[in-house]
């Protein structure tokens, strides 16, 4: 199967490191003009420079997603400088360096936060797309969500689960009111990958029996690896998914 996105115009969302940098990677390589955006400015720099080092087009840009005006703006630039935006992929999320407390301990803030950057800032994006993708009548949104939204956060963190279950269903139904107009709505549920400094620290306070308990779990015995998550998102932009729409893909490694 040879995917290649050669002349399309492509989101990313969360680009900065982790997912979200080998996923625009792997567009650029391919050949899609990206435009990736994240608040962290210098690692996003960094993601550029690692496209363009890959033969790549990728345009970067600071942007918060919870910040609807900031969000169409970035969209409209992508869209003018090449038709309009193709491919969707909503990564940018995240538990903020919360960790894990009881739930008398978290304030409304604490579960505002968590869930304005994981589901409002999916929404903001996808509404920001809708658009230029009906009067194409295509296009491909993927949401990059976890699998804490179809079981528990191992983080415990209360609003996180919550908030990948929420985006989950912010899915299925822009599946279904999208759909109409061609364009296809999936998500990814990662398992556990070691991909920024959050899940490092995350993965260090297991100590090894910890760690090794959790390798154990898995069918295939081993962590995944963002080049994991990254291959399942090019499917689902891809020609070859374009009768596949509300789905969840759990990469995990078999649990």
């Amino acid at each position: 199967m040879n995917i290649e996105f050669s002349g399309t115009t492509a989101v990313v969302t969360g680009a900065a490191h982790g997912f979200g940098r080998a996923i625009a990677l792997a567009f650029a390589a391919r050949g899609a003009n990206v435009w990736a955006c994240d608040v962290l400015e210098n690692e996003l720099r960094e993601t550029q420079s690692l496209c363009a080092d890959a033969g790549g087009v990728c345009h970067v840009r600071a942007v918060d997603v919870r910040d609807q005006h900031a969000v169409q703006s970035f969209v409209a630039e992508a869209g003018a400088a090449h038709g309009h935006v193709e491919i969707l992929v909503n990564n940018a999320g995240g538990v903020l360096g919360q960790i894990g407390r009881p739930i008398e301990a978290i304030t409304p803030s604490d579960w505002q936060s968590i869930f304005d950057v994981n589901v409002t800032g999916a929404f903001y994006c996808a509404q920001a797309v809708a658009l230029g993708m009906k009067a194409a009548r295509s296009g491909r949104i993927v949401n990059i969500s976890s699998g804490a939204g179809l079981g528990i956060s191992l983080t415990g963190i209360q609003a996180y689960a919550s908030a990948k279950a929420a985006q989950i269903g912010l899915t299925r139904q822009l599946a279904h009111e999208l759909g109409p107009w061609g364009i296809t709505v999936n998500n990814i549920a990662p398992g556990f990958v070691r991909s920024n400094a959050t899940t490092e620290r995350q993965w260090e306070s297991y100590g090894a029996d910890g760690q090794q308990a959790l390798i154990d779990r898995i069918a295939l015995k081993r962590l995944g690896s963002p080049d994991d998550i990254t291959h399942s998102v090019l499917f689902f932009a891809s020609t070859y998914a374009s009768w596949i729409t509300g789905q969840v893909l759990c990469v995990d490694g078999g649990k």
